[in-house]
């Protein structure tokens, strides 16, 4: 054999082995390449059944969680999350309807009857049960409800009964709104929705209070007198539901009213200057005589010399949100108003 025939088939042996080799590592990544997708898919696969499984474990655990919820009345054991709930108190309603919930029964609106304007739209249709002072059990026992929001000072009497019809809670009053919101939430099952309700309500307080000590220096904290006109009287409220928004908010209140009972009855017009503080905000009914009453008030030579009046800081605020709603919805609309007021961006 020559020399240059050995040489070209040396060369064309190396050749094919090449070829070989390289089709042998083509095979082999494909092969990774598949097993790799085979790998990847399997996986997603599981995780997915895990997360699943992981989800139903956990509204699982949700339904069957067993509490015991202490209130103004006792404690009442709560299993699960209430699923049918009838609030008696309209801060109670208002606070349902913050944490997404849409209670089966309601008590009827003090004004605007049967259901405030603000919340018409998220209880249209909802049974009303009685008078937030007189509830119908009977009514309430039709709706076969897993949850009844009370309050003391409204249903003690009854609250037995209202506990043998579904697990009862209660709160002491009806205008203390966070308090409202965090029983509604442990009694719901609803605590990060509730947290989360009055996280968003603490920062708001703060923003407030930075703006106005920033619009007003050394003029902040005000004085503030909070009216309201009858039919025969006036009031001057220290407590209460608005009371205790603008005490959180940095108001402060005159020397006069710096008691811890709800406010005074005003029968004399004499006793007008107990009035006097440098913001009022104040609300009245609509009825012919309250009118006829607020302007003979208003028109009394004392009145012209309270600070508010001369300042031009005496404002008509709506009576609803400041003064019968009582819920956290309501408060953040009072506090809107209140920016509003102050020219204050919300």
């Amino acid at each position: 054999m020559s020399t240059i025939t050995y040489s070209l088939k040396r060369k064309y042996s190396f050749s094919l082995l090449a070829i070989m080799l390289t089709f042998v590592i083509f095979l082999a990544g494909c092969g990774n390449q598949a097993t790799e997708g085979e790998d990847t898919s399997e996986n997603d696969t599981e995780q997915t059944e895990q997360q699943e499984e992981t989800e139903t474990e956990e509204e699982q655990v949700a339904e069957t969680h067993v509490r015991e919820i202490t209130h103004a009345m006792g404690t009442t054991t709560i299993e699960g999350t209430p699923k049918k709930i009838v609030t008696l108190y309209q801060g109670a309603t208002d606070a349902a309807v913050a944490l997404g919930v849409t209670p089966v029964g309601v008590v009827e609106s003090w004004l605007e009857q049967p259901i405030y304007k603000y919340l018409r739209d998220d209880l249209e249709g909802v049974p009303i049960v009685g008078l937030e002072t007189q509830p119908n059990l009977e009514e309430i026992a039709k709706l076969k409800p897993d949850l009844i929001i009370a309050s003391k000072l409204r249903h003690e009497e009854v609250y037995e009964q209202l506990s043998q019809i579904a697990p009862t809670v209660s709160h002491e009053t009806v205008f203390e709104f966070k308090e409202t919101v965090e029983l509604m939430g442990q009694a719901m099952n609803q605590e990060e929705k509730a947290n989360e309700l009055l996280s968003d309500w603490d920062a708001r307080v703060a923003d407030f209070q930075t703006k106005v000590q920033e619009k007003l220096g050394d003029e902040w904290p005000l004085n503030v007198s909070i009216l309201n006109f009858r039919e025969d009287h006036a009031r001057i409220y220290f407590t209460g539901f608005a009371g205790s928004i603008l005490a959180e908010l940095g108001f402060s209140r005159p020397e006069n009213q710096q008691g811890e009972e709800w406010g005074i009855k005003l029968t004399d017009k004499e006793s007008i200057t107990e009035m006097n503080a440098d913001v009022f905000y104040m609300f009245m009914g609509e009825e012919e005589v309250v009118q006829k009453n607020y302007e003979e008030w208003t028109s009394h030579p004392l009145w012209k010399n309270l600070d508010a009046v001369k300042a031009d800081k005496v404002y008509t605020v709506d009576e609803v949100t400041w003064n019968m709603a009582g819920g956290i919805i309501s408060a953040n609309l009072m506090l809107d108003d209140i920016y509003d007021r102050f020219e204050l961006e919300k």
